[in-house]
């Protein structure tokens, strides 16, 4: 009984080589795979494309003449000129000047009062429990997901019966009251989960303060993340348009960004000196960037895991 059932023939499984024998060699096989990269590298370069074209034109343009421009947009300077630079600053309404100066105080104040409030409430709410937390966020988030364009008109009711509409206090506490601190408050939260307790529970047994412990304790181990808010703050509050045309008004101030809306003639524009006002309007916000990179980079990586 047992020699027959070892004497019995076993069926054999067809291995891989004999799997790929069994294909015909003359029949197609297409490469999905090679089709898809391809795809999503043709797609990569038009989005790149989409993102790089209006910075190419700007950067190009402010070094060429009218005719040039009107001629070809996408063409090099040939020759370049600096007439497009000088004749922006030496215009007689100093819209260069008054403009970058302007903006300039306008996001320094706004960005050096939403870092302390938000590094300063961010710490405070990252010491209350785990549902009061995210009962808060849920609140703040609403700063974010709610356009600005809604909540215009109630901010200039606002700063009206302040008596700070038209004026540069109340453009700075409409900054300070959007959805900026809500994005700075966030930033930080994220970041203070990196941060472990027993930091602030050496500095609380050594004597110190709340206060204290946010300012001389957190807040340098906050720098990452605070260069991560300045730099997106500044961009925004930099580009921003809406707010100081409505409430600052067109005869009461002006910005940058309002500064170029003016810029534009009703019946002509003179593009040459246009684009040497966007190209100077571009220089400070990515100069700033430049300078504060590496901070930019370590505080999106550094408040990402815990």
């Amino acid at each position: 009984m047992t020699a027959s059932t070892s004497q019995r023939p076993t069926a054999q499984r067809p291995t891989s080589q004999s799997r790929v024998a069994a294909v015909p060699t003359g029949a197609p096989r297409p490469n999905r795979r090679v089709w898809a990269s391809k795809g999503h590298l043709t797609a990569a370069g038009l989005l790149t494309l989409a993102f790089v074209s209006p910075i190419y034109l700007t950067i190009v343009n402010a070094f060429k003449s009218q005719d040039q421009i009107i001629k070809n947009p996408a063409a090099p300077p040939a020759p370049p000129t600096l007439h497009n630079l000088t004749d922006a600053l030496s215009r007689p309404d100093r819209i260069i000047q008054i403009g970058l100066t302007n903006s300039a105080v306008t996001v320094i104040a706004s960005v050096l009062l939403i870092i302390p409030l938000g590094a300063a409430f961010s710490f405070w709410l990252s010491r209350r429990p785990a549902r009061f937390r995210r009962i808060v966020l849920a609140c703040f988030s609403a700063g974010l997901m709610i356009p600005p364009a809604v909540i215009l008109l109630p901010t200039i009711r606002i700063l009206t019966f302040l008596h700070l509409d038209h004026t540069y206090p109340g453009l700075i506490l409409a900054n300070v009251g959007g959805g900026y601190l809500s994005f700075a408050v966030f930033v930080y939260s994220g970041f203070l989960r990196s941060i472990p307790d027993e930091i602030v529970e050496a500095a609380t047994v050594d004597g110190a303060g709340t206060l204290r412990t946010w300012w001389t304790i957190v807040m340098p181990l906050l720098r990452p993340a605070t260069a991560t808010v300045a730099i997106f703050l500044s961009l925004w509050i930099w580009n921003d348009f809406m707010n100081p045309q409505f409430i600052l008004g067109p005869l009461h101030g002006q910005t940058v960004t309002t500064g170029l809306y003016q810029s534009v003639g009703q019946y002509s524009t003179n593009y040459a000196q246009l684009f040497g006002v966007m190209f100077l309007a571009a220089v400070i916000p990515v100069a700033g960037y430049l300078a504060l990179q590496k901070q930019f980079i370590a505080g999106l990586t550094s408040g990402a895991s815990k």
